[in-house]
C-alpha cells in the first residue's frame, strides 16, 4: 500500500486552534499516563509546515 499525502490549507485562527487542541490532547495522554509518540510527531510536522 502506497503512502498518500495530504494538504491541509489554513488560516493563521485555524492554525492555532489545531496546534492548541494537540497539546491539550498531548497533557491529557500523560494524565492518563500513554504514550504520546505519535501526537508528537504530528506537533513536529505541523511546526514545521509551510506559510504561503
Amino acid at each position: 500500500m502506497e503512502n498518500e499525502k495530504y494538504y491541509l490549507y489554513l488560516n493563521k485562527k485555524e492554525f492555532e486552534i489545531l496546534l492548541q487542541s494537540l497539546i491539550d490532547l498531548r497533557n491529557s495522554l500523560i494524565r492518563k499516563g500513554r504514550y504520546v509518540d505519535c501526537v508528537d510527531d504530528i506537533i513536529i510536522k505541523l511546526a514545521k509546515a509551510k506559510f504561503r
